[in-house]
């Protein structure tokens, strides 16, 4: 199912002009929610940091637009991912802008498997660098391709995941996700300006943390120093929380903490 600019679709195609800036420059962004029997999870969350993305890139798009186009497809399955993307619109061949941008708004649902939220995973470090310096490091614009290379370099090394740093080898993110690392009670994880996303599961986490007996800080972290670390997890909007039980040769045995911070999610997405 599909909807695009205005209206449902069945099936996925619909008339597209072949200038949109999305298609020729990646200027646009998008987002990946989870729908619930119909309910989008942090749905207000979601809506405010698509409509906060489209206006870094200096064009506006309506929030109201947005919440239509993600309820309208969030039935489409028990449990689905629900991925919204805005353009710009289309344009004039170069790269400035057009004077008035028209964007082009579209929402689709995928099914998510049961087993998929709070599976672990296994990380490879990979030598593509995350870009801290660039302000697109912290959208989830339509420019995807480091991390789609590093997705097939991390499953040709026989992981589930990789892990980026950036220029100055502080430890960014994964591929799809946050990273946090447990150390006694203090809550690690890399801040936003070393190249990272804010999470709509990264902020219920470092929201919460306290009122469970964790002490959350965002700060730079090294990759050996997360080698180091009592645990790690990935967290984003399907997984939830992923506790990471292994980076590269090193492994993560299960930690008690995994357990109170997984409930606590649950319960905050289930509400």
């Amino acid at each position: 199912m599909l909807w695009f600019d205005g209206a449902l679709i069945a099936g996925t195609r619909a008339p597209f002009d072949l200038t949109d800036r999305g298609l020729t420059l990646g200027d646009g962004a998008f987002d990946t929610a989870l729908a619930l029997d119909g309910r989008i999870v942090f749905a207000e969350a979601h809506v405010a940091r698509l409509v906060a993305a489209a206006a870094s890139l200096g064009f506006a798009v309506d929030p109201i637009q947005i919440a239509e186009a993600m309820r309208a497809v969030a039935s489409a399955f028990p449990q689905a991912a629900i991925r919204t993307t805005v353009t710009r619109g289309s344009g004039p061949r170069g790269l400035a802008p057009p004077a008035e941008p028209r964007p082009m708004l579209w929402a689709s649902a995928a099914p998510v498997a049961p087993g998929f939220a709070f599976a672990p995973l296994r990380l490879h470090p990979t030598a593509i660098r995350r870009n801290e310096t660039s302000p697109t490091s912290r959208l989830k614009t339509l420019g995807y391709l480091d991390a789609v290379l590093a997705a097939g370099e991390a499953r040709a090394a026989g992981f589930d995941e990789a892990l980026f740093l950036n220029t100055r080898d502080a430890v960014a993110c994964a591929g799809t996700g946050n990273l946090f690392a447990l150390f006694g009670t203090r809550l690690a994880t890399p801040p936003l300006h070393d190249g990272v996303l804010a999470g709509i599961v990264r902020g219920e986490i470092l929201g919460s943390a306290t009122a469970f007996g964790f002490k959350p800080e965002e700060r730079s972290l090294t990759l050996p120093e997360l080698l180091r670390a009592d645990a790690v997890f990935l967290t984003n909007s399907l997984r939830g929380i992923a506790p990471v039980t292994a980076i590269g040769m090193t492994v993560f045995t299960d930690h008690p903490a995994m357990a109170v911070l997984i409930a606590a999610l649950r319960a905050a997405m289930a509400a």
